[in-house]
Parts: C-alpha cells; structure tokens; sequence
C-alpha cells in the first residue's frame, strides 16, 4: 500500500507471504530503459543492480538468507547481491550477519554467471582492503595462487629478487629498495583457449602493497595507500574469475613490492635502468608505479601478445575523471572499442584519453638521461604518466587503464559500499569474454 516507490527507494513488509518473514521492496526506476548513450551504459542492468543490493537492508535486520527476484535480468540481479553485501570485517569482533542469496525465478546460467562476476570483484575488493602489514609482495601472490590453483595449468611464481636482478629489470628494483620486504614478480600462466598457438591476451598490473618512499603523500590520505596495488588486485581477480568461467585469457603478470622511505631508498635525482636499456631520471619517487610498470611490459613483450592491458592506480585521475569512469590511453581504436563496449554491459564504464605526442615531449625532454619519470610541467600528470608507458612499448594493441579515481566508493556507486571498489574487474572480465 502507499505510493509507488521511486527509484533506489525502499520499503520493508512483514507478514505479506507465508514463506518469507520479511520482503524488502525497492525501486526499479522506468521499464525498459536500457543503454544510454549519455550515460554510457545500460541503464536498465544499473537499476537492477542497485535495487538489488537493498539485500543490505534485510542483513541489516540480521537475516541470514534471501530470494533474490530476477528482475528480468538475474546476471545483473546477482551482480546487485552479491556486491551490495561484501563488507571487509574480517579483522573485527564483531561482524555483520553472513546472508547467503539464491534466485527466486529462472535463468539460473544468468545467475551463477553474475555471482562469478561479483565474487571476482569482491576478491579485488578484498585484496585492495586489507592493511598492507596483512597484504605484502608474498602474501598477495600466495593468495592468488590458491585462488586460481584449481582452475590453472600452470602457475609460475618468481619470489626471488635475484630472478628479477636477473631480467635487468633496473627500474622496478629501484622502487623496491627501500623496503625490508622482498620484492616478488607474479607471473599467470591461465590456459583457456583451446587454441595452444593463440598468442596470448597479456593483463599487466601495477602492485605496490604500500607507496611510501621518499616523495612522501600527505598523512591524512597515506592509510589508502594500501590499496595502490589496485591495479594487481583487479587483474588478478579478473583471471581467477576468467579461470572460474573458462575463458580464453592466457596469461598476466603482476611486479610486485613495496615503495618505502630509508637509507637504501631511491631518492630524486638518481637515474635507474630499465629491461630495455633506457635510462629514467627519477625526479619523483612517488611517481613509482610506472617504474614498475615499465620492466613488467618490456619483460611482457617476450611473449609475443596480441594485445596488452595494464591497470594502475597510476595518476590523480581522479582531478580529471573522478570516479565515473577509468581513463583509458591506448594506441588502438580496436582495443578502445572492446572495452568500451564490455564497460557499457557492465556498468563501470571507461572514457578514452588523448594519447597526444605532445606529452611525450614532456618525459623525453630528461636533464640526466633518455626520460624523466614525470611530466616537465605540473599539469597534465595522467597523460605523461602514459606517454612514459608507451616508450616501453613496440605492440599496436595496448591499453594503459589508470583507476586511481576509481580506486575507493564513497557513495556514488549505490550497489558498493564505502571502501575500495575493486573497479574495473567485471569490465576487464567482460573485455576478456
């Protein structure tokens, strides 16, 4: 009874079925919508979404298991779900109610595909989340290779620093220095085509557990620094959901370590190595990620890809994008195409950014050696942070994804609660698919 609801809205009933203690009834928002062409998504799937996680009220109300209605479309239902309810309170006494969901409706495929899709981005959410003393080099990397043991034929794992000293990757041991944890390099080999000669999809992701180092942040924003391995975390989850689903993603590799202030630390000024014998005068330890980044494609190459794509929490892209979309830099309208149109399914959306010569005058243009690790003016820092990628790459598909600015949820995705989003995870799953 009582007026319609609008959408997002909810309302609680009791005592209205037989079967079920309590129904919680929310909003959908107009029939039909579906994509938008301003909005770049489907907007119809996002409602669902959204409405779904109202699950949270009834946890809140400590009930420990619900029916989900479909709602036409029990992919994005489950999505809803399985989303709205992820709380890290794993390190807390006192926990919220643990709700297991099911599909009260048909398409069950639907379903279980969604709370694939989910889990995959809960598992990013979950990594990004811990604190850094809980989540180092070799405990991310075990996590994963337990994640994706049993769907995985081959998984290689290069704990040793000396195997990365090995490869000349100067650059990348020029962040890890200054911490006491070691540096490790994880490296995925997931074997889902059916086609052995396929060259490989390559997903690259920037892992530093924690970014101190000498270019220190501000204090007030340094604890969310945990999460700067988002980009690792998102890749990685997007395997072991690509592993769970049997798709044809055949490999990833994530460099791995800790960026930390001390006497064997990289300072400003010092000039370092890359895999491919350029040299890079680190102006800014801060601007470390990209380091990293570099000996990991230059290593990728090895593999002869058919396409790469690495995330990052790379830049203030938040400044230029917030958290609407990721920015994406890529030197294929191909690549830019694909995922678009899978982060248009998947509601986390992506915007394409300029690629432009003009900022790689700005790296290049190196008082010390063949580039600077920023930008030679203070602007413009996400798209010379990927003007310096591209230098260390020779492929024409890749795709340089930055989610600093997607990196947490405060309130502007209603389906997430506040804390690290785990973004772009369903929509590089769906780019694999």
């Amino acid at each position: 009874s009582g007026p319609s609801l609008k959408k997002g809205k909810s309302r609680l009933f009791y005592g209205l079925h037989e079967d079920f203690a309590c129904v919680a009834v929310v909003g959908l928002g107009k029939a039909d919508s579906g994509v938008c062409g301003a909005e770049n998504w489907d907007t119809s799937k996002e409602n669902i979404r959204a409405a779904v996680s109202g699950c949270r009220l009834l946890q809140d109300l400590e009930v420990k298991h619900v029916d989900v209605d479909g709602c036409g479309d029990a992919q994005s239902a489950a999505e809803g779900a399985v989303l709205g309810l992820f709380n890290y309170d794993q390190l807390k006494t006192k926990k919220k109610t643990k709700v297991t969901t099911q599909l009260h409706g048909a398409d069950s495929t639907g379903w279980a595909k969604g709370v694939v899709y989910a889990e995959g981005q809960n598992l990013a959410r979950l990594l990004m989340e811990a604190p850094a003393n809980h989540i180092t080099p070799t405990a991310f990397a075990n996590i994963i290779e337990e994640k994706i043991s049993s769907n995985a034929q081959q998984v290689t794992i290069h704990k040793s620093k000396a195997w990365i000293e090995e490869q000349q990757m100067g650059a990348f041991l020029s962040v890890a220095r200054g911490s006491e944890e070691p540096p490790l390099f994880l490296e995925l080999h997931y074997n889902g085509s059916p086609d052995s000669t396929q060259p490989p999809l390559l997903f690259v992701g920037k892992g530093i557990t924690f970014d101190g180092g000498i270019s220190l942040k501000p204090s007030q924003s340094m604890d969310a620094m945990r999460a700067d391995m988002g980009g690792a975390a998102t890749v990685c989850a997007s395997v072991v959901t690509a592993a769970a689903l049997k798709l044809p993603v055949n490999l990833i590799l994530a460099p791995l370590c800790e960026n930390m202030p001390s006497g064997k630390a990289t300072k400003p000024g010092d000039v370092v190595k890359a895999k491919n014998g350029k040299t890079i005068q680190v102006d800014n330890t801060d601007a470390e990620g990209r380091l990293i980044l570099a000996d990991a494609l230059c290593y990728g190459h090895t593999f002869n890809p058919r396409a790469i794509v690495n995330v990052a929490t790379l830049t203030a892209m938040d400044v230029a994008l917030g958290s609407g979309a990721t920015g994406v830099f890529t030197n294929s309208d191909w690549l830019w195409e694909q995922l678009h149109k899978a982060s248009v399914v998947t509601g986390d959306r992506v915007w394409r950014m300029p690629l432009f010569q003009h900022y790689t005058k700005q790296v290049t243009d190196s008082q010390l050696a063949d580039l600077n690790n920023i930008g030679k003016y203070s602007s413009g820092g996400a798209c010379t942070a990927a003007a310096f990628l591209r230098e260390f790459v020779s492929l024409p598909h890749w795709a340089h994804l930055d989610i600093a600015g997607v990196m947490s949820n405060k309130d502007e995705v209603p389906y997430l609660r506040k804390g690290m989003s785990g973004r772009p995870t369903r929509t590089l799953v769906e780019f694999a698919a």
